[in-house]
Parts: C-alpha cells; sequence; structure tokens
C-alpha cells in the first residue's frame, strides 16, 4: 500500500466529534476520563501506554508514536482489520485518502479521510453509523493530528494488533490514526 506522505515520531491528535448542529465538541469519553477515579485512571493510562498512546490531557490531546516501520509495514492503511473489518480505500494520495469500512461484527459503517496538510500534520474525519437496537446512530469524530517530534519519548510506538479486538471485553471498534 502507498505510505502515508508523513513524518514518523511523536504526534499529538485532538478528538472532537460534531454535535446536531454541526458544532465540534469534546468526545463523551473525555468527560469519563475525566470523572474516573485516580486508580481507575491509573490503570486506563497504564493500559493505553503498553499500547502506546497516552492518556487525554485535559483539552483532549493524546501523544502517539508513528514509526517508519509501521508506515512500511502497511499496518497504518490496515489498522481496520484487526477489529474484522473491510476497508476500501478510495484515494490515496500525497493530499487526501479517503476510504469506506464496513464492520459486520460492530454492525457500523465508515467514511473517512485523512487531508495531509504537509509532513507534520493531517485531520481525519471519520462518519461512523451504527446499528443499536435497529436504529441508526451516526457520529462524526474529527482528528487533527500534529507532528511533535522525530524522538518519541517515552512513548512506545502504537500497535494495532495491541488493540482491543471486536467483540472482545473493552472492544470498542475502529479509530482512525491519530
Amino acid at each position: 500500500p502507498p505510505l502515508p506522505p508523513l513524518k514518523p515520531g511523536l504526534l499529538e491528535a485532538k478528538s472532537t466529534v460534531l454535535d446536531a448542529n454541526g458544532k465540534e465538541t469534546a468526545p463523551p469519553e473525555q468527560e469519563a476520563f475525566a470523572r474516573m477515579p485516580p486508580e481507575m485512571r491509573a490503570r486506563m493510562a497504564e493500559m493505553m501506554k503498553a499500547r502506546g498512546a497516552t492518556m487525554p490531557d485535559a483539552n483532549g490531546a493524546t501523544k502517539v508514536c508513528l514509526t517508519k516501520e509501521l508506515f512500511e509495514s502497511g499496518q497504518l492503511q490496515k489498522m481496520a482489520e484487526s477489529n474484522g473489518c473491510q476497508t476500501t480505500f478510495s484515494t490515496q494520495t500525497a493530499s487526501s485518502w479517503k476510504w469506506h469500512s464496513v464492520c459486520t461484527q460492530l454492525k457500523s459503517e465508515s467514511d473517512g479521510e485523512a487531508a495531509f496538510m504537509g509532513p507534520d500534520h493531517y485531520k481525519t474525519t471519520l462518519k461512523t453509523t451504527v446499528n443499536r437496537n435497529g436504529s441508526p446512530i451516526v457520529q462524526t469524530r474529527i482528528v487533527d493530528s500534529k507532528w511533535l517530534a522525530a524522538d518519541c519519548g517515552d512513548v512506545k510506538p502504537i500497535d494495532f494488533g495491541a488493540l482491543p479486538q471486536a467483540g472482545s471485553a473493552g472492544g470498542r471498534g475502529t479509530r482512525p490514526p491519530r
């Protein structure tokens, strides 16, 4: 698969969701993290660290380490497959990647686009429709990612293979590159 036009290293990713009026707001998990008891938050932070991400800060920003090896392996381009999803790319250019994912186990479909503003900044928009109790629920998530440094410091490279699988305890579905 084509390589993403990004510099490897430490990135900061900030997630938002669109509300009913199309306004960007904090994602629901940000409030849930803030309400967690300290011991649960510490366990969650350790779990995320083991998978290659930091807990979101007060502004909802998470740090992830994306390596050259990750890009070259194609793992980034196939991350939805680790959740039992099938993804078809319609565009993979130097400025934009567009895709459609179907996740039968999760009863969801997503349309995504990663807009690359240069090798150190990209924005992903993911519109997901989930079927819950026979009713479709649509959510649009926007992840704005910026390169911080070539050295990831104490943030280990993200491992999509270590993320929870669909249908497993704690499995929550696919996530765009952050």
